[in-house]
């Protein structure tokens, strides 16, 4: 199948060099989708993905700040609301009115704070976000995990290296994984990470008014039933979906269960 992949390219948005990469083209009568990935991914990683959106949509992948080819340095603002505010310059900055987002982990925290803030954003949907925070239990991943595998990355290391870390994926994620992870600026991921347990994310849902699409993994411990209720009491529009098979990289995981998680809440099936 010929590859939906258009180019990679950068803008100047919210005072910083913001890096995108574009699959699929233009859709009349359809919203873009911007894709914000987690905490260590770069936009690169997630291009399995974009491909297949970019079958149906204009889809435009973020390297968040700190990450992949956009703007890094030691004192650049890491935090949530620079964050969300780059979101929101981004899609300004590329041309559309209004867009959608699919956040992915700390990309759906991005996400809502961003939902939050702005009308531009059409409809959200949030995959296996941190529902950490001041006065809940820790997010289960350590930090250690990150700064240790960017450690090794900075260094040089190749697939098999990487499988301690991630040792259900297959050999091209890892080389993906090896390839790119040097790019993740340490001071961004002990930003990010600290402000799981920092920022409240709640205190924005019932704000967020746009239609919204929570998307859970089976065999992660991210979010649990009694998040998920809170989450539906917070935000009345939320549909809810779950992955069973997946842990918490649920397209890595299962890329087919993905896929049918979303359905058609942007518009049109995507398999």
């Amino acid at each position: 199948m010929e590859s939906t992949f258009l180019y990679g390219a950068n803008v100047h948005a919210n005072g910083i060099r913001q890096h995108y990469l574009r699959y699929g083209g233009a859709r009349e009568g359809r919203d873009a989708i911007v894709l914000v990935p987690g905490i260590t991914s770069p936009a690169v990683t997630w291009g399995f993905v974009a491909e297949t959106l970019g079958r149906q949509f204009d889809t435009y992948v973020l390297d968040v700040r700190g990450r992949g080819l956009s703007e890094a340095s030691s004192t650049l603002d890491y935090s949530l609301d620079a964050q969300a505010a780059d979101l929101i310059a981004f899609i300004e900055a590329i041309g559309l009115k209004r867009a959608s987002v699919l956040g992915h982990s700390m990309g759906a925290r991005i996400a809502l704070r961003a939902a939050r803030r702005t009308k531009s954003i059409a409809r959200l949907a949030l995959v296996d976000p941190p529902v950490s925070g001041p006065g809940r239990r820790a997010y289960p991943a350590q930090l250690a995990w990150y700064v240790d595998s960017i450690a090794l990355a900075r260094k040089g290391i190749d697939a098999e290296g990487m499988r301690a870390f991630c040792p259900s994926w297959t050999d091209e994620q890892l080389r993906l994984r090896a390839q790119w992870l040097h790019t993740c600026d340490e001071r961004a991921i002990r930003a990010s990470f600290e402000g799981f347990h920092a920022d409240d994310i709640h205190a924005d849902m019932p704000h967020v008014r746009q239609p919204a699409l929570l998307m859970t993994a089976g065999k992660g411990d991210v979010i649990r039933n009694e998040d998920i209720a809170e989450m539906r009491e917070l935000m009345p529009q939320l549909e809810v979906v779950n992955v069973p098979d997946a842990g918490h990289m649920i397209p890595w995981d299962d890329e087919a269960g993905f896929y049918r998680a979303l359905g058609s809440f942007f518009g049109a099936p995507l398999i």
